[in-house]
């Protein structure tokens, strides 16, 4: 039998045919890329959205709101606390929210000194009348009045003079100076005395500090006793 020859042609063909599905093959791999590429960008320059909010929650803005929804709330001022600050943003015209903080600020430093709170608020009505940012021509400045050079040692830690129109550092660093004046003089008059700087024992401010406290402290009694009766 005889044996039948190759044609010509048959190897160009599969050679042809060859290329032709190796280029096929690299153009699906081509559109393949093309499909996966944006899924992937996206997912790296568009984070979800539980990355963005994570991200949001540690804003500088953020966290403060969110410090202060964890904050636990305030105590509940005691009565006399709230009493005296209605007589006191009536008596001087002052709004009673910031008489409140004053008022608060007071037992709080008189409970740290070891100072009648009554005392204190008497010396900010008789020196500045509940207003924070007053000033003397001495120099003395806000609530109590407190002369900044002479007191810088004190002053060190709240920043410097001008913390002085803070209420808090105010009182603060006035009931320090107050207690300072009472340990070394052992009676109220006196300490006041000192604390007003004049060397004069006719003065009205010590009778008017002491007078304005008598106020201050029948009210807050009768506050207490109405509340306890109540």
């Amino acid at each position: 039998m005889e044996e039948a020859t190759e044609s010509p042609f048959r190897p160009a063909f599969r050679r042809a045919f060859g290329l032709a599905r190796g280029a096929l093959a690299l153009l699906g791999l081509a559109v393949s890329f093309a499909l996966v590429v944006p899924s992937v960008r996206d997912s790296i320059f568009q984070p979800p959205a539980i990355a963005e909010v994570a991200f949001a929650v540690i804003k500088p803005h953020q966290a403060t709101v969110i410090s202060t929804a964890e904050t636990p709330a305030r105590a509940e001022e005691k009565p006399e606390q709230r009493a005296l600050a209605e007589f006191i943003a009536k008596r001087y015209r002052v709004a009673e929210e910031a008489i409140t903080g004053i008022v608060s600020s007071a037992y709080r430093a008189g409970a740290e000194h070891r100072v009648d709170p009554l005392l204190i608020l008497a010396v900010v009505a008789i020196e500045s009348r509940f207003n924070p940012l007053a000033e003397s021509v001495f120099g003395a400045k806000g609530l109590m009045q407190v002369m900044p050079k002479y007191h810088q040692d004190k002053l060190s830690e709240h920043g410097g003079d001008t913390a002085l129109l803070e209420p808090e550092v105010n009182i603060q660093v006035g009931t320090q100076i107050l207690r300072e004046y009472l340990r070394r003089s052992g009676e109220t008059e006196s300490a006041l005395q000192m604390y007003l700087g004049i060397d004069n024992p006719d003065t009205l401010y010590t009778g008017k500090v002491l007078a304005e406290r008598a106020r201050m402290k029948q009210l807050a009694e009768r506050a207490k006793r109405l509340a306890t009766s109540s």
